[in-house]
């Protein structure tokens, strides 16, 4: 299975840290944030890994290189200024990703879950699969319902006390096919549409996970992580 990274958005909220350098490279608990996931990816056996980028792109190859230190062979994907969006990024490298389903992974996030659980689970006809945490108190309405059946719902209500999407997600490329390649486009209307066909799957993940995407937040894990 092919992963890719999420890692070229500009960071505004995390300003005046990522005029430098960008939000998945800064350090927390002594090492950039993206090399969290690079060695889990390794560890649980992937071995091709695509990262996107575009602000202060350039630092990515200077710091991971062609991922060899991780035993992983890393591609890049130059994006315009502004970025593409999620789905526009995904959709730019579609042809390196293969015909089966691929592992996604926000760059600006923490989180414990063991990749290789991704490897062992059965698609068959779904379009995603999608791993959902408690609502953080800074997104406290949340972005998906998950029913008992382990389907996402079309649409969120607040009342069904919809959980987050961590940031992590099995696709089937199919899902993406009405993208063009080029222009940006967001995630999320693509997998509400699957969704109300129930073509969305998701479960609810009750390890560590972090949304870095302030100062605060950001000094706050990398505190944590010292300590252990």
């Amino acid at each position: 299975m092919r992963t890719m990274i999420l890692a070229a958005g500009r960071g505004e909220r995390m300003r005046p840290l990522t005029d430098t350098t960008p939000k998945p490279l800064l350090p927390v608990g002594g090492k950039p944030l993206i090399v969290w996931h690079l060695e889990r990816l390794a560890a649980a056996g992937f071995r091709h890994v695509i990262i996107n980028v575009s602000h202060l792109g350039d630092q990515f190859l200077n710091v991971l290189g062609d991922g060899a230190a991780w035993n992983l062979h890393i591609v890049y994907s130059p994006e315009p200024p502004g970025a593409l969006e999620t789905a526009g990024g995904v959709a730019r490298v579609l042809p390196l990703l293969g015909e089966q389903p691929f592992l996604l992974i926000n760059g600006d996030i923490f989180c414990d879950w063991d990749p290789a659980q991704a490897l062992t689970m059965p698609f068959l006809d779904k379009q995603a699969h999608l791993l959902l945490v408690d609502n953080p108190t800074h997104h406290p309405q949340g972005d998906f319902n998950l029913g008992r059946d382990g389907k996402i719902g079309g649409e969120r209500d607040e009342r069904n006390n919809a959980l987050t999407f961590a940031g992590i997600g099995i696709y089937s490329p199919r899902l993406f096919a009405g993208v063009e390649a080029d222009r940006p486009a967001k995630l999320a209307p693509l997998l509400y549409a699957a969704a109300a066909k129930g073509l969305v799957t998701g479960e609810r993940f009750d390890g560590q996970w972090v949304d870095v995407g302030t100062p605060e937040r950001l000094i706050l894990l990398d505190e944590e992580l010292k300590r252990r």
